[in-house]
């Protein structure tokens, strides 16, 4: 292995698992070099034939250097501006046993219930959390941020009415006191589904028949807290339906929103643990009546039984997966936040109902020690019942603006005639000192007259909105409040899940590689943590340069010109993306241009994206080898020229291969006048063999949770940045923040023409773009070129292995794959009863995630193995699906019972191998140890198979009454 003069391991040995081993795996696929792999996969005509020109790599001591420095030029200001964003102290038992914890931030979605049963009891407990605080019975496993949720509640009524009711109500009533980056995000939604908005205050709000849903603020912008209920009962008389934007720390306090009787609460669980991180990621909520469940965006944990009738945990609803339903799913949600509303939810576990309630007295205590020390300095605050923010009056905020700034305090300068002041659980009594000092300078006063004493009274909370109802009553929140016991809990839970700590995960699609840690070890400095994503941008320099560098790295790697880090995930890239190409046809005055192609091979999130930006999506077909017929693409694109937006195109497709057509579907698709879009899901195999730009792409967006190693994090955190053509730039995404002018041109229900956010903050989440960018100069141009050589190279080595046992059902002209590929199992369905299921089951009992399974092709698996699994790993995964071959092949031969077999059984739990009864023909032996390397790592499934039919029918999302969990700290 080759060191540098240091003596370092270069990062690329690390990385790649089968790095220095190329000749073993070519030799087993039939290849002398990898060279030639490549040639015979990827088609000449889009081969780069010149190196990236990114910076040469550097070690990871160098590397980390680099960040501090970086991460030194952001200013650590005390930041007081609020507006969804605040100050919080994430327990140190959290962020060293959770947050920092690789068993925590590398496990994939929870689709395989029965291998993430630890991370689904903790998102139940997040569900249960959020439907306590609001009152609301039906609570979803997180979204993206604030802004972006209450949007899926707008859009959510919006389905609703049209499908229970009629299609005449289009108008959406909004508070004007709703935080700006919502009412952003919300008018971007609006627009290409034809929701006419309607801005007001809510107080002088004509509701009618035309409208659909409200959305009002809870405590408002300004700080102040209203009685909605009659606006609801109003509201509700008109058969509309109401949403609240909320806070649930001042829930501890306050008159939930379901005792109100509003439809949807929505908000962000930021302030829970979570470091602001310039603006994410952040796990926002999202809670509702029980009429809305089947209509609920994003995931749901459920609980059902298993096959021995134990309690288990799944995703429940599973079925309106967009992937699934494509153009028909209410919602195009892939990722969501599920590692920081796991943060979240364990703030809850450790401070339980009271510690929360104190922290919120003690927020509110000191709010309204600055009101009155305010008020004896001769200011008037807005409001007087308020809960964290004040609004004060005054004609100078630009010298208090400029005080403020001298002693290194951030206020909110929302208009010319106020100061907003937000405090939150990390402000003392000292920071009250100093701010009623900036504002004593401000008069040319001292401020030795001011002593601050905390009561216990709360004169400024009105008396009929106080919380009378208890909440997070049940016993995981009263059972873990001492560090020895929360930590014994989190290693619990982690213990009964599959993460990248036991196995490689072979997922298609997925790309679940090494999160190194010199990546991740800079997200706890307190320097990239505690930025607030509202601070003045000279205050954010490390930030900014960070992400103008990374733009300008994606630019170069995908071939295009411009970079918009707003999009918090892929989904919300295709999104973007769409909105982007549907602007700059508006500009040239063809909006009729509103038709886009889908192949069968692409992305499945990628049909719901089109709809959602307002696109018709019609759908090419695909031949038989899994290309897409070029005859009914030419034919399509050709009868809808005049109305093409264009095309989306995943590459390699979605069936693993790299279609040597692809410049000429692209050239077709721009003589029709449309514009090309290529999905970037699988970018681990282009880097530095071809690009987007070489394809023909115009605009694709990344998933750096993908390619850029970005962890899962057991299903979100993402980022899905999207590039493109210089001609686009005016049209990609906007922020309030980025552009002052007026943003209301027109008051009677229409957009003003600019293009608003796509999520609450600038540059989505900025605080995992570290991550990316570790990744990048670790590896440098040909360690990234290596990478997508190696997935390739792994991928095509796995096919070989198993291709004889397992049919094999897309490959290129040359019989090789991408980087990953389809095994075809519905043979199995006749000739030995076995489904797909079974056997992604069964490879738990040999300790592995199944690779994905039934996507894109129902009773299929796609596996791709990435770049950074070694040879013996990949060995281990293919001798356990070839052992299950076996299995399949003694049942079709009659040797084992097509219904009692360990495949239909599986998986296998402990409780199951030592029972004193075993009714089974096969051994335990088999059942447990199916190959001997499974006894040196054997992991026991916590659960049976589970029950999801029942789960279905019986939706409980809460932690249910009568499961204790105080009885359930058991060895795993």
């Amino acid at each position: 292995m080759h060191h540098d003069q240091q003596g370092y391991a270069p990062f690329i040995s690390r990385h790649i698992g089968t790095f220095g081993q190329e000749s073993a795996l070519l030799e087993a696929i039939g290849f002398k070099t990898t060279d030639e792999l490549i040639d015979k996969t990827i088609p000449k005509d889009i081969r780069l034939q010149t190196p990236l020109r990114l910076p040469p790599p550097v070690d990871e001591a160098e590397l980390l250097r680099e960040l501090k420095t970086l991460s030194l030029q952001n200013q650590l200001f005390r930041s007081f501006i609020g507006q969804g964003y605040y100050g919080t102290h994430t327990p140190p038992v959290i962020q060293r046993n959770l947050f920092e914890n690789t068993n925590w931030y590398t496990p994939y979605t929870p689709y395989q219930a029965e291998i993430s049963q630890g991370r689904l009891e903790s998102l139940l407990n997040f569900q249960t959390m959020v439907a306590d605080l609001t009152g609301l019975p039906i609570a979803n496993a997180s979204l993206l941020d604030e802004g972006t949720a209450a949007a899926e509640a707008m859009l959510m009524l919006y389905r609703y009415v049209h499908a229970s009711e009629n299609s005449t109500r289009h108008r959406f009533f909004i508070d004007v006191r709703l935080f700006p980056q919502t009412l952003d995000v919300l008018l971007t939604r609006a627009e290409p589904l034809g929701i006419e908005w309607v801005l007001g205050k809510w107080e002088e709000a004509q509701i009618d028949e035309q409208f659909f849903g409200a959305i009002v603020q809870y405590p408002d912008q300004e700080g102040a807290i209203h009685d909605y209920r009659n606006f609801i009962s109003q509201v509700h008389a008109a058969g509309v339906y109401v949403v609240m934007a909320t806070d649930l720390l001042a829930l501890t306090l306050l008159m939930p929103p379901g005792e109100m009787d509003a439809d949807v609460a929505v908000g962000s669980t930021q302030r829970f643990g979570v470091p602001m991180g310039y603006g994410g990621p952040h796990a926002a909520f999202f809670a509702a009546k029980e009429m809305f469940k089947r209509f609920l965006p994003g995931r749901i944990i459920g609980v059902s039984v298993d096959s021995q009738g134990n309690q288990a945990l799944r995703m429940a609803l599973q079925t309106r997966e967009q992937h699934i339903k494509r153009e028909k799913a209410t919602s195009n949600i892939c990722t969501a936040q599920a590692l920081l509303a796991n943060m979240a939810a364990m703030y809850a576990v450790y401070h339980g109902p009271e510690g929360l309630k104190n922290i919120a007295l003690r927020v509110h205590q000191l709010t309204t020690a600055l009101y009155e020390g305010l008020h004896e300095l001769g200011y008037r605050c807005r409001h007087h019942y308020f809960f964290d923010t004040l609004w004060i009056a005054t004609d100078q905020p630009p010298e208090i603006h400029r005080i403020a700034e001298a002693y290194r305090i951030n206020f909110r300068y929302p208009d010319p005639q106020h100061v907003g002041i937000s405090l939150d659980e990390t402000t003392t009594p000292a920071d009250v000192l100093d701010i009623l000092h900036v504002f004593a300078v401000a008069k040319g006063e001292d401020r030795a007259q001011f002593t601050l004493a905390e009561g216990s009274t709360t004169p400024h909370l009105p008396h009929h909105m106080l919380r009378s109802s208890a909440f997070l009553t049940h016993p995981v929140f009263h059972q873990y409040h001492t560090e020895t016991r929360l930590m014994r809990y989190i290693h619990q839970l982690e213990n009964k899940d599959i993460a990248l700590t036991r196995s490689m995960i072979p997922l298609g699609s997925c790309t679940m590689k090494l999160n190194a840690a010199a990546e991740m070890l800079p997200l706890s400095w307190q320097h990239w943590s505690q930025i607030h994503p509202f601070a003045p941008p000279d205050q954010a320099r490390g930030y900014q340069e960070l992400i103008r560098r990374l733009g300008e790295y994606l630019c170069t790697i995908t071939g295009l010109d411009v970079c918009s880090f707003q999009p918090n995930s892929g989904a919300q890239g295709e999104y973007a993306g769409l909105l982007t190409i549907r602007r700059y046809f508006a500009a040239q005055g063809q909006s009729q241009r509103r038709i886009m192609l889908i192949p069968l091979s692409a992305h499945g999130t990628n049909p719901a994206s089109a709809v959602m930006a307002g696109m018709q999506v019609v759908t090419v077909k695909t031949l038989d080898n899994g290309y897409i017929d070029l005859k009914d693409f030419r034919e399509k694109a050709y009868q809808h020229r005049n109305e093409l937006a264009g095309v989306m195109i995943t590459y390699p497709s979605t069936y693993g291969i790299f279609e040597e057509e692809i410049k000429q579907l692209c050239e077709i698709v721009h003589e029709c006048g449309g514009l090309v879009y290529l999905d970037g899901a699988n970018m681990n195999a282009q880097i530095g063999l071809t690009s987007p730009a070489m394809i023909g792409a115009d605009i694709c967006h990344l998933n750096l949770h993908k390619t850029f190693a970005i962890p899962h994090g057991g299903g979100g955190p993402g980022m899905g940045p999207i590039c493109a053509k210089s001609f686009l730039a005016p049209y990609l995404p906007d922020h309030y923040l980025f552009h002052q002018s007026e943003y209301l041109q027109k008051s009677n229900g229409h957009p003003a023409t600019r293009f608003h956010a796509v999520s609450s903050a600038p540059y989505g989440s900025p605080y995992i773009l570290i991550i990316s960018y570790a990744y990048i100069r670790l590896l440098g141009a040909e360690g990234l070129r290596r990478v997508s050589e190696h997935a390739i190279l792994n991928a095509n080595y796995m096919k070989a292995r198993l291709e004889k046992a397992f049919p094999v059902l897309f490959t290129g002209r040359h019989q090789t794959c991408g980087h990953e590929f389809i095994i075809d199992l519905r043979p199995f369905r006749q000739s030995a009863n076995i489904e797909v299921e079974d056997v992604a089951k069964r490879l738990m009992d040999f300790g592995f995630h199944a690779p994905t399974i039934s996507f894109p092709v129902p009773g299929t698996m796609m596996i791709e193995p990435t770049e950074s699994e070694d040879r013996e790993e990949m060995d281990r995964f293919c001798d356990a699906l070839l052992q299950i071959r076996q299995e399949i092949q003694a049942i079709a031969e009659g040797k084992m019972d097509r219904q009692d077999n360990p495949l239909k059984h599986a998986p296998h739990t402990h409780q199951m191998l030592v029972a004193d009864h075993w009714p089974h023909a096969y051994s335990r032996e088999m059942a447990a140890y199916p190959l001997p390397f499974v006894r040196e790592n054997k992991y026991w499934p916590p659960v049976s198979r589970i029950n999801q039919t029942l789960g279905d029918r019986n939706l409980i999302c809460t932690c249910p009454p009568v499961h204790t969990y105080a009885n359930q700290e058991q060895e795993n």
